[in-house]
């Protein structure tokens, strides 16, 4: 697979408003009684009728900035839409690598911190969407069947961590040998090259640049990785494939039948790039095994974004998914 032989995706065609308001909400976390703070923004009216789409961003530790375009839902839908960062990164509370043991940074901390959000907004019946560890977040918590939940939206997002690291050790043996090489040494003098060629093909296919809003999330991860490294392990950078934080055994695949239409009513959209890091074998035990209503879309010129990738196609399947009455 060399996506560089195709074209490239049309990218993000139209800007999105600013949120209607943004706010901060207290978090007691369970296992220290610390209380700390976690940053929302909103677009459009949670009194209004319409269900709430709260997005859950990816990382760990990347702010939700490249997920702005995915307001534009609550432009052409009227769909309120709820984004967060979560603690450890963007506005959100931050922690030095100092403060707290690695193993303090697990899935139950953000379980929690997501429970938390949608009871200090006040909301009761909502859909979630996730990407990439962001989806990998929302599915635990879909796992633990919580009052409310109606659709759920999957987007990059891997069943199990081993099948991740194996297809992208697969992705990174299409690679030309000296880019290969560089790859696996993160002194090397080239090894930033080299990373940058490999998210430019399955992180992020828009050119010349990275979209602004991608590069704001990633500059912030930059300046602290202090939930990846703990959570991930190794470099914070998508160039590694070695998982070997908290997160190393995760997985929901022997779960997935406990999704069913009783705890996920409206259903499930699965949303993977062709040239995705989280290709069809990360989703194939989702849409397989699943109980609930399952629909799965893939983009053809897009890698592990759609979102900012094939902006206008992808706002009109997530919306039209939302607003499909179950």
């Amino acid at each position: 697979m060399d996506p560089t032989t195709y074209p490239p995706p049309p990218g993000q065609t139209r800007r999105y408003a600013p949120p209607t308001r943004s706010g901060t909400v207290r978090f007691r976390i369970p296992s220290t009684n610390d209380i700390a703070e976690t940053s929302y923004s909103i677009w459009g009216n949670l009194s209004s009728k319409k269900v709430p789409l709260i997005c859950v961003h990816g990382g760990p530790g990347i702010p939700h900035d490249y997920l702005l375009p995915i307001s534009l839902i609550s432009t052409d839908y009227t769909i309120p839409v709820v984004m967060y960062d979560q603690v450890g990164c963007g506005r959100s509370t931050h922690f030095s690598p100092h403060q707290y043991h690695p193993s303090f940074f697990t899935i139950d901390l953000f379980l929690a911190e997501l429970d938390n959000l949608i009871r200090c907004l006040g909301i009761t019946v909502y859909d979630l969407f996730g990407h990439s560890w962001g989806g990998m977040l929302i599915s635990s918590y879909a796992l633990t069947q919580p009052a409310g939940l109606r659709k759920l939206i999957l987007c990059s997002t891997p069943s199990s961590m081993k099948t991740f690291v194996q297809v992208g050790a697969e992705l990174r043996s299409f690679l030309p040998l000296e880019i290969q090489a560089s790859l696996s040494d993160p002194l090397s003098p080239e090894h930033a090259t080299a990373a940058m060629e490999l998210h430019r093909r399955h992180l992020c296919r828009v050119e010349p640049f990275f979209p602004e809003e991608l590069m704001t999330s990633l500059h912030s991860l930059a300046e602290n990785d202090t939930v990846h490294h703990a959570m991930n392990g190794g470099p914070s950078t998508p160039a590694s494939v070695d998982i070997n934080g908290s997160l190393k055994d995760w997985s929901v695949v022997s779960e997935l039948g406990l999704v069913t239409e009783k705890t996920v009513p409206g259903g499930v959209l699965l949303i993977n790039g062709y040239f995705d890091s989280a290709q069809d074998a990360c989703v194939l035990p989702w849409f397989s095994k699943t109980k609930a209503r399952v629909k799965w879309v893939q983009f053809a010129l897009s890698s592990s974004m759609p979102h900012l990738e094939e902006t206008d196609r992808f706002v009109g399947v997530v919306g039209r998914f939302l607003t499909t009455h179950s």
